[in-house]
């Protein structure tokens, strides 16, 4: 069954989503219990696909109603106030580089970072400024950022719903990144951002996955968007109707795959896919509409 309309990712109380790539060493998006973050709250992540491992406390279906339901109560809110979700997002970027022995990262990486989100989401009128970098020397944290994220998040986090802050560190269990989800904020906006894999920022050295695009995948579930394989091919998929049913992550750049009997090939060049970081190229008209909602509903 083809993805309900709404562009959105609703209530995820805490919500956080984690990725997880294919044919590399252990580094989390995939569904993955045991790697769930040590706070307990929901989070999506972009895991390796060679692990094995699946999403990690990814929301199930009477999680994504209950998100969803509250997503469009706050939209209809703002409709009755007539106020429309902005046509332009300029999102205040907090790079909270933390590192031990290794895991330094340096400016230049983080300004090619931050022009390949500003590339990748040109599309999508959200643009990103550097509001500040931040260098935090903790071994621990760096070496094993899932079981202190609570700490860390706590002690380094700045700004407010508005500004992104984006952690790097050496995540482990094939795990690239995670995030939390718009909807999140209100309730825990300490643990609100992106953390993801230093090696996988552009020139890193985690192979097909050094681009910068976890940073894209994630920053997607921080601006309210599924994996385009949310669901399988039934339900309500990712909530966005131009992202064509997906039974799984895709892996590699598999041209051509189509694991549902719906119309469409599945979306592997999508952003918010498995695929390797060269194939990931776009968000579709669906998903930037959604983004601009949950700004609309969650963050501004």
């Amino acid at each position: 069954m083809k993805r309900a309309g709404i562009a959105t990712a609703v209530g995820m109380l805490a919500a956080f989503s984690a990725y997880v790539p294919a044919n590399a060493p252990a580094i989390v998006s995939a569904q993955a219990a045991e790697c769930a973050p040590e706070s307990g709250h929901l989070a999506q992540a972009r895991v390796r696909a060679g692990s094995h491992v699946t999403e990690r406390n990814q929301p199930n279906a009477a999680k994504v109603t209950e998100m969803e339901k509250d997503f469009r109560d706050r939209l209809g809110r703002l409709a009755v106030a007539g106020k429309k979700p902005a046509a332009a997002i300029t999102v205040r970027v907090h790079f909270q580089v933390v590192y031990g022995s290794a895991g330094n990262v340096p400016d230049a990486t983080l300004a090619k970072q931050l022009d390949v989100l500003n590339k990748a989401y040109a599309s999508s009128g959200v643009s990103f400024t550097l509001a500040e970098t931040k260098r935090t020397n903790n071994a621990t944290w760096f070496s094993d950022p899932q079981a202190n994220e609570s700490k860390m998040k706590n002690a380094l986090r700045a700004g407010g719903a508005q500004d992104l802050n984006f952690y790097t560190g050496n995540l482990a269990g094939g795990l690239l990144g995670w995030a939390t989800f718009p909807s999140s904020y209100r309730s825990q906006p300490k643990l609100d951002g992106v953390v993801v894999h230093y090696q996988s920022l552009p020139g890193g050295t985690l192979t097909n996955y050094n681009e910068g695009d976890t940073g894209t995948h994630e920053v997607g579930h921080w601006l309210g968007l599924y994996h385009t394989f949310q669901d399988g091919c039934s339900g309500q998929g990712d909530a966005v109707a131009d992202t064509p049913a997906e039974q799984s992550p895709a892996s590699g750049c598999p041209t051509g795959r189509d694991t549902c009997t719906a119309p469409g090939v599945d979306p592997i060049h999508n952003f918010m896919d498995y695929s390797y970081d060269a194939c990931m190229t776009e968000f579709t008209t669906g998903q930037n509409t959604r983004m601009s909602e949950q700004w609309a509903a969650y963050r501004n």
